[in-house]
């Protein structure tokens, strides 16, 4: 739809005020008055071009419709005009069958309306009678539908008149005639009378024609008239006379000027206006209301201009403020009001993009200005903001922070130069773009509305360059970035700044030069650039009201700054004037164009003409003029006011003699006064008064006209980059003092403030001062490459300011994620356990699973509701061991003694989380998470254990901790007793004691009734077997009691159980009805694998050690009521042998059991490790709970270890252990309670660690909830480090990192913070983009190929006359290889050509890559001697390849050197390039004919660093890794060359062949990805890795980022140049371009991280990074190679935009394995359809130039230095055979299937012809279907390589089956069958056939 393009601030009084003095009918109230706007108009024109009204029939009401209504009501209007649609409303005529969904959309509609303050003029119809009425009843011609006109008017009279108060019933009478005018009037009349039988408003209608007015005369039934009329300038009486005439045709009822065309009028509104009301000033017109759309470009001001001649605005707002707050004594001005701030008031902190994004030069962004100025050295300590606050990678990082702070509202600035690098649309960066898209998304996720500001100082060089803002061009620009801002982000923004502070852009940046662009002319450039800016900004304003307000319903403003001025002495009227200019030469220059009247304040322009009169010679100032127009388009462009105020000044008169610059010209001095509060910058002090003041003449100065709403869009102070930058107490009176002046500006004042913003979230760049000045409400350490976000002091005050929206303490409603069970929970009893328990099924089930497939990621999320939580303990956060009247615990006891606890630590502070409840809130804020898991000190509550020594204190702190969690919808999860035992009660025995029973009741009975009204999940317990065995047992923890480990951890268990089911009973007694809550306890446990699941014993071994540490009490609390069967057999069978009478194992009575059975509504479970377990007979003495067990446990060795010692981080073991407490103990809710890895201390905030562990340990969570059916509820992990009991605080388990050290207990979010953030906003892993499958094809004649080399297959090495290679002489080096394997025979592929040959035909490849033994060939490696058997092989394996429809694809050189050159130096030896050339020369001449493609070398990365770098691979060299390297890869480079300008100069003209140099690398990831210096790395590595080699060849020479760091540490080392060799322009010419296609080989992806090797001159030095993998990566054969397909399609499109988007034909890609043979290879079908289906993503949607397809290797063969162990082969090779015989494993199928289909067939287009099993043998792949997968069935497949692609995920759950151990839909799962059945027909058959060749060669030989 389209709006009326308002333009300016409307004039509702002024109209008012001239009209009623100016008629003798005066209206009684403003309201009367009707100022119209409207209609809503339909997006969709009709079809013959008209905008017709907006009818709710095919169009839902816009987004922006409600910003636009309450645009509207801001300028002034009043009304609203709703034409109804009676076709709509009523097709059939009748009232009793109306669309209800029309009527819905009126009523929606009235109702936006009337809630923003515009009153709906209701329309009932014009006049033309709908088509459906008229085909029935007839035109107005008809009797007949004067009746149902009134029935429709009542209709809609009863259904919207609640809204509608006043009504034109027929709006166009004019367009009938005779009788029909007559009969519409009849039907008005009918209208009117029952409209004022139910309602009392006005009922109108309407017509532009005199003619009806006066021959039929006025109806006595109307309460006005609606005209639609013409103005003609030309002929003002005609207007007069007409309105004339109809007013005494009507007596005194009023005319409402509905609507108003004007004509022949001047350009001059003004005029325009003045004639028009010249007209209505008539005294005998009545004129009730007026249409705004003539009076779009007027204000205020032009309306009382034009009709009042002899009036003057009041020119001194100055002065009344002053008058008015001048006089006030201190105590009167500082007087506190204790007020909240109104209701949805906007709370905001800011952000600049120059200051804290960083990426100066990311992803294509332009040079800034401040880059520049930076770079120059102009900032203090040459800082710059390359990186900053490295906010451009840390977005989840920022909103972290918002999300704590509570704020509602986010202002930042676009950085220009990000999306446009050059300042113009043509250079438009998508990649900054979504930058920002992302920003803002997530700010919206987090419930913060952004608000937008376009430009913050940081102007793109390429712009100043051409003059920046002193050159006009730059509207244009302006207005051009702005456009596209608005339409990509005004989506999703509806408040933006075009400009904030431009005052400071004119006047430091233009007039003094203190920032960039430095430009010192405070006569000429300072005013243009105000000018320029004045005019971008009113363009932006426009651009946004012409093209986006209608459908975003935004807003736009400017940001402007001020100082506010006082008199020095105000006694003094000259000061007082002073003052006054210095607010106008600063406010007033950019507020008074915009607010007033589109020009500068005539005080400043008067000032600067004085001053150009008086100072002839040196010109002081020359202020630009803005012409009529421009001054118009100008006026009125705000739609609020953005005000950035940080401090005042005293201002004196002065003599600025002839002196540029303000208080030259203005005749001003500024002064401070020393009083007042000073901060580090020497500019800013705290006048907070100064802020209420500037707000009341910024109201009366600006706003008494237009008014619009102030939002304070900045306001902060800086603190010193040094000292305690935490504690910053002045910036939190700072906030508080001016927070609170705006508040009393608001309620004392009446000033519409509607935002208050600090400036700023977090410390940044700011500008000449760098980072020495801090204004951040976050620290930010800028000295460590992580740049960690910590809350100051500041943070939390103001977030707790919000949380009361000002200055009383908020009511808190309560809102939780609770859980409610009002009736009892006590489980079932079960039977008891059996020996070993059922539950081994798990073991059964999972134990013979393989690496693969117990690794294998699940992509899904968990049920709704899921509760994610985090945690702590009270003594492990609390601190304030003594405080507050707190009891001893036996932690304080314990803790106290030197010796017991690392490092002598204690929990006396630890977070000191009893003073810094705020800061926890803020932590749990920004995760938020549902639920926070708290434990309660008991002698907090009760010093000495007991209710009569209460403390209230105590209770007070947990009422707010759990009051404070509530506010913020989280749910208190409550544990009684988290091992801090009161010290008074242990020297009662503690736990041994069984009167604790009843002790802890009473504790529990108060807690329950103190607390439970808000707490609904309780805990009674924490982890009882630490209790009962560390404590009682071992006494590793107090009470250190470990005298009785046999007897002791039994009884204090027996007590605890009892304890615990006491308190629950208690609990389901008393207090279940009336809280309704759920009472549990948390039990840890240790997975336990058994040793060997194939053994009967190790299996009850492990079953015993889950029941002796879980089933201690489990199995009496959720089974039967006693301890399980295999605990009770084993200690009874000890104690009988050890001599006693009785077991050691208490008993419990019959009535024990029931009471205890049951007493637990869910299963709470703490799990961290897992252990593997064997049967051991352990000895008798001394007695011992552990000796009982007969088991030893071992670490599961193959798992990462943790900073725990025997705790490595083992995620599968969670799954079976869910699945194991579901099959033990009846399909429990299961609760993890506590879940968390260790890290030490030198883990900061980048723990990458802990995010693997919860990659992998929450998946295994998702895995036991959605694959095997356990209801796991929730999961808990740990909040921050803390006091971590015997470990002190040598480790953490945090998601934020807590400093110790400082005695603030700062708190830093971790990254694990933001990665469990996420987790929690997905509810687990939904599938990525990256993994979900592409359905589609590979075009016609895409290669499909398979590949091996010769030293890795061919065998025959000294055979028929080869030379030696240096690989003959690595392998029969010791210790070079493994297993002292050699390729001597390898896979004798040098006599097996037919059956290597037959393998291919299998597999159905098109083309097949081998490498030739240069060394077989020339055995000395020159061209001295040709050995013609050796190539006899390869002719004889071409033309068998031909033979087979197989295209042979050969490889000149893969590593297997002639010895005989290495003995010369070899690759190191620069003859080699022509030795090569030789080589290469016989090659094509020979095979040449034959063969069409052609690589020259493979790998050269690995034959130079592999081979001469680390010394790992022949020829084994390692002794120069700083040189050696470089200089072999810049041979290899040189070599390749001129054997590629041989072929293309000697032979491609004839054999039409295509070769090129096959180059390898991983693609790299950074480690942190919001992390610019991990970033850095993983550029590095991929520079240093594919870079090396290909850059030369396809961009000329070396990298930029190569040659300058090895340079530079060459240098840096003292050597006089670099080491890196250097090609001549010679050399780079001949080199460049030698390619056809990129030959490129890939097999995984790493994690890069930054190292710093010192000075050491090495590759890895040069490349000054690491590299890891992912945890969650499946795992092969090879310790480098990580399953992770995804960076397989990432590489291929580096190389794309790297390049030039080459020909690529991936050369390798393959998986190993190693161990026993399994020729199930499922991970290696994995791999390949997953790297595969990355390539055609890469094809497809990326458009990435991808030409075929090798996977390695053929056949399992010598793996290079891995020997035999490695086998990477789609063929398993039976070297116990000396046959060497080839077997197809599983993958051949997978691969084969694949290249029949030439792509992924899309299952939901139904089963494809190429999945069914064909006949053996090779053929062309299957032709590729053009259908889309998402076509009908029925579509014939045809040729085509532009496929459609399509996404699509896995199936649901709900449709997986599980086939072959893996989750399948139906449809893949019935692929998979036939497949597997056509293996197996095929199989069958191959068994028969050898079968049948055993009997006749028996019987031959009988």
């Amino acid at each position: 739809m389209r709006y009326i393009p308002w333009v300016v601030s409307m004039y509702l009084w002024p109209l008012l005020l001239f009209l009623n003095g100016c008629q003798t009918y005066v209206l009684n109230e403003k309201e009367d008055f009707m100022l119209l706007a409207g209609p809503l108009i339909n997006q969709q024109p009709r079809k013959d071009g008209v905008n017709s009204a907006f009818d709710c029939n095919t169009e839902s009401i816009p987004d922006g419709s409600r910003g636009y209504f309450e645009y509207l009501h801001r300028k002034g209007a009043t009304h609203f005009k709703v034409p109804l649609s009676w076709a709509q409303l009523l097709p059939t005529g009748l009232p009793s069958q109306p669309q209800l969904a029309v009527v819905r959309c009126y009523q929606t509609l009235l109702n936006q309306l009337v809630e923003v303050g515009l009153q709906p003029l209701g329309i009932l119809h014009g006049s033309t009678v709908p088509e459906a009425l008229r085909w029935r009843y007839g035109g107005w011609e008809s009797p007949d539908l004067v009746q149902m006109f009134h029935q429709y008017a009542e209709f809609a009279f009863l259904e919207f008149g609640q809204q509608v108060r006043s009504w034109v019933t027929l709006s166009h009478l004019d367009e009938l005639k005779d009788a029909e005018v007559l009969n519409a009037l009849q039907a008005h009349a009918k209208a009117y009378n029952r409209y004022h039988e139910l309602f009392p408003g006005r009922v109108g209608f309407g017509t532009s024609a005199v003619k009806i007015i006066s021959e039929f005369k006025m109806p006595t039934m109307a309460d006005f008239l609606s005209l639609q009329i013409e103005y003609d300038c030309t002929s003002q009486t005609n207007l007069y006379k007409d309105l004339s005439t109809i007013q005494q045709s009507i007596g005194r009822t009023p005319l409402l000027i509905n609507k108003m065309a004007v004509l022949g009028c001047p350009l001059d509104q003004f005029q325009t206006l003045g004639n028009f009301l010249k007209v209505l000033k008539r005294n005998n017109l009545n004129i009730m209301g007026l249409d705004m759309e003539m009076f779009s470009e007027l204000t205020t001001d032009d309306i009382l201009k034009s009709s009042m001649p002899h009036y003057t605005r009041k020119s001194t707002s100055y002065q009344s403020v002053w008058d008015e707050v001048g006089a006030h004594i201190t105590s009167e001005r500082d007087l506190f009001l204790h007020k909240s701030f109104p209701s949805g008031f906007q709370w905001a902190t800011s952000s600049e993009s120059f200051k804290v994004e960083g990426g100066w030069s990311e992803d294509g962004k332009g040079e800034t200005i401040w880059d520049r100025f930076a770079h120059e050295n102009k900032v203090f300590d040459n800082q710059t903001a390359d990186v900053a606050c490295d906010s451009y990678h840390k977005i989840d990082y920022d909103v972290y922070l918002l999300r704590g702070l509570h704020v509602n509202t986010h202002q930042f600035s676009i950085s220009w130069a990000r999306v446009f690098p050059h300042g113009h649309q043509g250079s438009h960066s998508e990649k900054g773009a979504l930058y920002y898209d992302k920003l803002i998304n997530t700010l919206i996720e987090s419930g913060i509305q952004p608000v937008v500001t376009l430009h913050h100082w940081d102007l793109p060089q390429a712009l100043q360059d051409c003059g920046g803002w002193t050159n006009v061009s730059i509207v244009e620009a302006f207005r051009e970035y702005a456009d596209f801002c608005f339409s990509r982000f005004g989506d999703r923004v509806k408040a933006w700044n075009t400009f904030s502070s431009p005052w400071v852009v004119s006047h430091a940046g233009y007039g003094t030069g203190e920032h960039p662009p430095g430009i010192k002319d405070y006569v000429v450039a300072s005013y243009q650039a105000t000018h320029n800016m004045l005019k971008s900004h009113a363009e932006a304003w426009h651009v946004y009201n012409d093209k986006h307000r209608k459908t975003q319903g935004g807003k736009v403003g400017i940001a402007l700054n001020s100082d506010w001025a006082e008199p020095m002495d105000p006694s003094r009227p000259e000061d007082i004037a002073a003052a006054e200019r210095y607010l106008q030469f600063m406010l007033g220059w950019f507020a008074h164009p915009i607010f007033v009247d589109g020009d500068y304040p005539a005080l400043l322009k008067t000032q600067i003409e004085q001053k150009r009169k008086a100072c002839p010679l040196t010109e002081p100032a020359r202020l630009p003029v803005f012409t009529a127009d421009e001054s118009r388009r100008i006026h009125g462009t705000a739609d609020f006011f953005g005000l950035n105020h940080y401090t005042s000044r005293l201002v004196n008169s002065s003599v600025g003699g002839c002196t540029s610059g303000p208080q030259g010209v203005g005749d001003f001095q500024a002064h401070v006064d020393p009083s007042w509060s000073s901060t580090a910058s020497d500019w800013i002090y705290s006048v907070p008064w100064g802020l209420r003041r500037l707000l009341n003449f910024i109201s009366a100065e600006y706003l008494n006209v237009t008014k619009v709403p102030v939002y304070i869009t900045g306001n902060g102070m800086p603190t010193a980059y040094s000292g305690n930058t935490l504690n910053d107490a002045s910036r939190i009176n700072y906030i508080r003092s001016y927070a609170h002046e705006a508040l009393k500006a608001i309620h004392e004042d009446g000033v519409d403030v509607q935002r208050f913003t600090v400036q700023s979230l977090m410390d940044g760049f700011e500008g000449p001062q760098g980072y020495s000045e801090r204004f951040g409400l976050h620290h930010v350490n800028f000295g460590l490459p992580d740049r960690p976000r910590t809350p100051k002091m500041s943070a939390y005050f103001y977030s707790k300011l919000i949380e009361n929206n000002g200055f009383i303490s908020a009511k808190q409603s309560f809102n939780t994620h609770a859980l409610k069970n009002y009736d009892s929970n006590k489980l079932p009893s079960l039977p008891a356990s059996k020996v070993p328990s059922k539950a081994r099924v798990v073991w059964r089930k999972f134990s013979s699973q393989t690496k693969f497939q117990r690794k294998l990621y699940h992509y899904g999320v968990f049920s709704q509701g899921f509760h994610w939580g985090v945690g702590s303990s009270a003594y492990q956060v609390e601190g304030g061991w003594d405080a507050d009247g707190k009891g001893l615990s036996v932690w304080d006891s314990f803790s106290q003694k030197p010796g017991n606890i690392l490092g002598n630590a204690n929990g006396n502070v630890s977070c000191d989380s009893y003073h810094r409840l705020e800061e926890d809130l803020y932590m749990l804020r920004a995760l938020k998470v549902k639920a926070y898991r708290f434990s309660l000190s008991w002698s907090r509550i009760f010093p000495n254990g007991h209710r009569a020594s209460l403390n209230q204190n105590g209770v007070d702190y947990y009422n707010r901790l759990i009051n404070g969690l509530q506010a913020y919808n989280i749910t208190p999860m409550v544990t009684i007793y988290h091992w801090d035992l009161p010290q008074d009660l242990q020297n009662i025995n503690g736990w041994a004691n069984a009167s604790m029973i009843d002790i802890f009741n009473d504790f529990c009975d108060f807690c329950f009734a103190t607390f439970g009204d808000r707490v609904t999940f309780w805990m009674t317990f924490n982890q009882p077997h630490t209790i009962a065995w560390s404590g009682y047992g071992l006494g590793q923890i107090p009470p250190n009691h470990f005298t009785h480990p046999g007897d002791a951890p039994y009884k204090v268990a027996h007590n605890l159980l009892k304890a615990h089911a006491k308190a629950y009973h208690t609990y389901d007694d008393k207090y279940r009805k009336s809280q309704g809550g759920l009472v549990s306890i948390a039990l840890n446990a240790d997975w336990i694998e058994p040793k060997d699941v194939n053994v009967p014993r190790e299996v009850m071994a492990a079953d015993r050690a889950l029941q002796f540490q879980l089933g201690w009490f489990a199995h009496p609390i959720f089974k039967n009521g006693d301890y399980p069967d295999a605990m009770k057999w084993q200690v009874g069978n000890k104690s009988e042998l050890q001599g006693l009478p009785v077991s050691r194992l208490p008993s419990f009575t019959e009535e024990e059991k029931a009471y205890i059975r049951g007493t637990a509504d869910v299963f709470s479970i703490n799990h961290y490790t897992t252990k593997v377990a064997c049967h051991s007979t352990a000895r008798l003495s001394p007695q011992s709970y552990k000796h009982d067990q007969d088991i030893v446990e071992e670490e599961e060795s193959d798992s990462q270890s943790t900073a725990i010692s025997k705790q490595r981080a083992v995620a599968w073991g969670l799954r079976r252990l869910l699945i194991w407490i579901k099959e033990e103990y009846g399909d429990p809710e299961i609760y993890i309670t506590d879940n968390g890895v260790a890290t030490d201390t030198k883990t900061t905030v980048d723990d990458t660690d802990r995010i693997f562990y919860y990659k992998t340990y929450i998946d295994e969570v998702l895995k036991a909830h959605n694959l095997d059916g356990v209801k796991v509820r929730g999961y808990i992990s740990s909040l921050m480090d803390s006091f971590e009991w015997l470990n002190g605080y040598k480790v953490g388990f945090g998601l934020h990192h807590v400093d110790f050290m400082n005695p603030n207990r700062p708190r830093t979010p971790k990254r694990s913070a933001h990665y469990y953030y996420q987790i929690i906003k997905d509810n687990g892993f939904p599938l990525p983009d990256d993994e979900k499958p592409l359905h589609g094809y590979f075009p016609k004649g895409f290669i499909w190929s398979t590949a091996t080399a010769s030293y890795q297959i061919e065998g025959g090495w000294r055979a028929d006359g080869k030379g030696l290679s240096i690989w003959d002489k690595f392998s029969h080096t010791p210790l070079r290889v493994f297993n002292d394997d050699t390729g001597d025979i390898a896979c004798d592929s040098y006599n097996k050509v037919e059956e290597d040959v037959a393998m291919l035909r299998k597999l159905k490849v098109t083309h097949y890559r081998f490498s030739i033994s240069w060394s077989r060939v020339l055995p000395d490696g020159t061209n001295t001697h040709i050995n013609e058997a050796g190539l006899n092989y390869y002719h004889r394996l071409v033309d068998a390849l031909l033979a087979a429809n197989i295209q042979p694809h050969i490889t000149l050189y893969h590593w297997d050197l002639p010895q005989a050159l290495q003995d010369v130096g070899g690759w190191e030896n620069i003859t080699i390039i022509d030795r090569f050339r030789d080589y290469a020369d016989i090659i094509f001449s020979r095979l040449g004919p034959k063969v069409k493609y052609w690589i020259t070398i493979n790998e050269p990365y690995n034959i130079a660093m592999v081979g001469h770098g680390y010394g790992a691979a022949a020829p084994g060299i390692s002794f120069r890794p700083g040189t050696l390297p470089y200089l072999v890869g810049h041979n290899l480079i040189k070599a390749h060359a001129e054997a590629w300008h041989l072929y293309n100069n000697k032979y491609r003209a004839e054999q039409g062949g295509l070769i090129s140099i096959t180059i390898n690398s991983d693609w790299s990831e950074p480690r942190n990805p919001h992390k610019q210096e991990d970033i850095d790395a993983a550029r590095r590595v991929v520079q240093f890795y594919i870079g090396w080699f290909a850059h030369p060849i396809f961009n000329g020479d070396y990298s930029n980022v190569m040659k300058t760091i090895i340079r530079d540490r060459s240098l840096a080392a003292g050597l006089s140049k670099s080491r890196l060799p250097e090609f001549t322009p010679e050399e780079i010419k001949r080199t460049k371009g030698t390619h056809d296609y990129f030959g490129f080989n890939h097999y995984t992806t790493v994690l890069a991280f930054p190292v710093d090797y010192g000075k050491l001159q090495h590759y890895d030095a040069d490349r000054g990074a690491g590299t890891i993998a992912d945890r969650a990566w499946l795992d092969s054969g090879s310790s480098w190679l990580k399953v992770s397909p995804f960076g397989f399609r990432r590489i291929l499109n580096f190389i794309k935009e790297e390049y030039g988007n080459p020909p690529i034909i991936i050369t390798e890609n393959g998986m190993s394995e190693r161990g026993p043979v399994d020729l199930n290879d499922a991970h290696r079908s994995y791999y390949f359809q997953q790297y595969i289906n990355q390539v055609l993503k890469a094809r497809l949607l990326d458009g990435v130039d991808i030409r075929g397809y090798t996977a390695w290797s053929l056949m399992d063969n010598l793996e290079w230095a891995t020997g035999f162990s490695e086998r990477f082969g789609l063929f398993y090779v039976n070297h116990s055979d000396p046959n060497l015989s080839r077997v197809a494993k599983t993958s051949v199928a997978s691969y084969s299937t694949i290249i029949s289909c030439n792509g992924f067939p899309d299952p939901a287009s139904g089963p494809h012809e190429c999945l069914s099993p064909e006949p053996e043998g090779t053929s062309s792949p299957t032709s590729s279907p053009t259908s889309s997968p998402t076509s009908s069935p029925t579509s014939s497949p045809t040729n085509s390589p532009t496929s459609s692609p399509t996404t699509s995920a896995p199936p649901h759950l709900d449709y997986m089956v599980n086939f072959l151990g893996m989750g399948l839909s139906p449809s893949e799962a019935q692929t998979g069958l036939y497949t597997t059945f056509s293996l197996l027909i095929v199989a069958t058959l191959g068994v028969a056939s050898v079968y049948f060749r055993l009997v006749k060669a028996r019987k031959q030989r009988l």
